[in-house]
C-alpha cells in the first residue's frame, strides 16, 4: 500500500468515522469520486465511505457524534448526513450480480474487495483507509491511480461484463470522458472499453429514461459537451438515446449546392454556448429569477444553466424536417425554429423530462433563436427590438446568448461581419429598453378597465381593444404609458362603435 502525503484527509470528519469505526469493530473506507478528485486537484464536497459491516449503524453513530440528522435509504442500505457543507454517504462493502433483463442487482455483503470489483471505473474504484494503523493509505487493485496519470478509462472487470450487468455504465463513461477531460489533457476510453460499448448498445433498452437523462444533465454541463455527444453517436448510443439528433447528420448536394452539416453544428453552437455562458458568469452579467417566500428575486448566476444547454443542443431539431431545395435559392430550412418548438414536448415527455416552466424555456428559445439573428442581418428598428423584449421577457440574456454563439461559419469574414452587427443588435436592447421598459411588459389596459369604461359584458371586442394597445405600444404609435394607451384605447373604441358610460 502507498501512504499519501497529500493531506487529503485533513478534515476532521475522517478522524471522527475512523475512531467510530474502530470502537464499533468495523473497518471504513473513502472511496470514489472523491479519491479520484483529490489527486485531480479537483474540489469536491461529497464523500462516498464503504465500511466492511453495516453502513447505516455507522452513519448513526457518526451522526450522533456530529450532532447531524441522517437521512436513511434502506431500500439502497444506505444513509447520509451532513458535515459542515459536505455530503458524506456511508454504505456496506457489497458484492452483485445480475439478472440478463435487469440492471437491478442481486446484493450480498462483502470485503472492500468485492466492493471494488462491483465499481464501474478504475479511477473510482481507489479508496483510502481510514484504519488508524495505515491511515490515509491508497487501496488500488486495479491500477486506477495509473489511468488516472494516464487519462485513462478503463473498466475494472472485463468490459462486457461490466457494461452488460449496468448498461448506464457506458453513458457514464462517456460522461466522465466528458467531465474530466482538460484543455491540457483529453481522457480517453480504452480501445476495448469502446468496441465492448459497441457490442453492447442494444443494452440499452432496459435502461429508465430518468438515469439516462440525469447522465446527460452531467455531460451538458461540462466545459466542452460535444465531446460526449460525439462518443455517444460514436458508439451508437445516441440512436437510443437522442435519435432526433441523429436525424441531423450528413449533408447533401444537389445541383452543385450543399448545406451545412448540421450535427456538427449544432454541437459547435453547444460548445460556444459554454464557453460563453462561463464568460458571462465570471463577468456577474447574467441573472436569473428566483422566488423567495414567495416574491421574485433577481439574482446573479453562478453556476451553468442547464436548460440553456438543452435549448443550444435542440435549437435545430426541427431542420430535417423543414429541409427543402430550391434551385434558385438552393437549400433551405424554412420554418424549422417552429417545427422544432413544437417537438420540444413530446421529446422531454419521451425522456421524462419536467414539462413545466423548464421545458416551456426551452421551446421559447428554440422558438425565438433566428429572431435576433434577422435583427444583425436587417436594418434593426425600434419596433422589432421591442417585440423581441416583449416575446422574450426575462429569457433576453440567454436567447442573445444562445444567437451569438449560433454565428458560425467556415468564412472568417462573415463570422466578423455578423458578430459586429450583434454588438450593435445589443446596444440597441440595452437602450429601447431603458426607454421603453418592454421587458416583461404588461398592456396597461386590463379587461376589466374596458368593461367598466364602456359599461359592456366580456365580449371579442375587449380583446380588439387590448390587441390594438399592445401593437401600437410595440410599433411605437404610443408610448409605454397608461395615459397614452387609455386615449388610444378610446380612439379606437369609438371606430368600432363603442363609447365610453356617463361619467368615464
Amino acid at each position: 500500500m502507498v501512504t499519501i502525503a497529500e493531506n487529503f484527509l485533513d478534515n476532521k470528519i475522517f478522524s471522527i468515522i475512523s475512531e467510530i469505526a474502530r470502537e464499533n469493530g468495523v473497518r471504513a473506507f473513502v472511496i470514489g469520486g472523491y479519491v479520484r478528485d483529490c489527486f485531480l486537484g479537483r474540489p469536491s464536497k461529497d464523500i462516498d465511505i464503504v465500511v466492511e459491516g453495516s453502513g447505516i449503524d455507522l452513519a448513526t453513530k457518526v451522526g450522533e457524534a456530529v450532532h447531524s440528522n441522517v437521512s436513511y435509504f434502506p431500500n439502497f442500505g444506505t444513509a447520509m448526513l451532513k458535515y459542515k457543507g459536505i455530503e458524506v454517504e456511508f454504505v456496506g462493502a457489497r458484492r452483485e450480480s445480475y439478472r440478463r433483463n435487469s440492471r437491478k442487482p442481486i446484493v450480498e455483503d462483502g470485503t472492500l474487495e468485492d466492493d471494488q470489483k462491483r465499481r464501474d471505473f478504475t479511477i473510482n474504484a481507489m479508496a483510502f483507509s481510514l484504519q488508524k494503523e495505515d491511515f490515509g493509505a491508497l487501496v488500488d487493485p486495479f491500477g486506477g491511480i495509473r489511468d488516472l496519470a494516464a487519462g485513462i478509462i478503463r473498466t475494472p472487470l472485463d468490459p462486457d461484463t461490466t457494461y452488460s450487468d449496468d448498461p448506464l455504465r457506458m453513458v457514464r463513461a462517456i460522461r466522465f470522458a466528458t467531465k474530466l477531460s482538460t484543455a491540457e489533457r483529453e481522457f480517453a476510453i480504452v480501445h476495448e472499453s469502446l468496441e465492448s460499448i459497441k457490442r453492447n448498445k442494444n443494452r440499452m433498452t432496459i435502461l429508465s429514461k430518468e438515469r439516462i437523462v440525469e447522465e446527460l444533465n452531467k455531460m451538458l454541463v461540462c466545459d466542452k459537451p460535444s465531446r460526449g455527444f460525439r462518443l455517444m453517436d460514436e458508439t451508437g448510443l445516441l440512436d437510443y438515446v437522442l435519435p432526433q439528433l441523429v436525424q441531423l447528420k450528413g449533408t447533401e448536394t444537389m445541383d452543385g449546392k450543399g448545406h451545412k452539416e448540421n450535427f456538427s453544428h449544432t454541437l459547435e453552437v453547444l460548445d460556444n454556448v459554454a464557453v460563453l455562458e462561463k464568460e458571462a458568469i465570471a463577468g456577474g452579467e447574467l441573472k436569473d429569477s428566483v422566488f423567495e417566500d414567495g416574491v421574485e428575486v433577481s439574482k446573479v448566476r453562478t453556476e451553468p444553466n442547464l436548460w440553456l444547454r438543452w435549448a443550444a443542443l435542440l435549437h435545430d431539431i426541427g431542420k430535417p424536417a423543414s429541409k427543402r431545395f430550391d434551385p434558385s435559392a438552393g437549400w433551405t430550412f424554412h420554418g424549422h425554429e417552429i417545427i422544432g418548438a413544437r417537438m420540444i414536448p413530446r421529446m422531454f415527455n419521451e425522456l421524462k423530462m419536467p414539462l413545466n416552466e423548464k421545458m416551456k424555456y426551452v421551446q421559447k428559445l428554440v422558438s425565438l433563436h433566428l429572431r435576433p439573428i434577422a435583427l444583425v442581418t436587417e436594418e434593426v428598428t425600434d419596433s422589432a427590438v421591442r417585440r423581441l423584449l416583449f416575446d422574450a421577457g426575462n429569457d433576453i440574456d440567454d436567447l442573445m446568448l444562445l444567437c451569438n454563439a449560433d454565428i458560425t461559419s467556415k468564412n472568417p469574414r462573415k463570422v466578423e461581419r455578423l458578430k459586429h452587427n450583434f454588438v450593435i443588435v445589443k446596444e440597441k436592447l440595452v437602450e429601447v429598453e431603458k426607454k421603453d421598459e418592454i421587458r416583461n411588459w404588461k398592456n396597461p389596459i386590463t379587461g376589466e378597465y374596458v368593461m367598466q369604461v364602456f359599461g359592456i359584458e366580456p365580449c371579442r371586442e375587449i380583446g380588439i381593444l387590448k390587441e390594438a394597445v399592445k401593437e401600437a405600444i410595440l410599433d411605437g404609435v404610443i408610448p409605454n404609458s397608461f395615459e397614452d394607451a387609455d386615449a388610444f384605447m378610446r380612439s379606437k373604441a369609438a371606430q368600432i362603435g363603442l363609447f365610453p358610460v356617463e361619467g368615464k
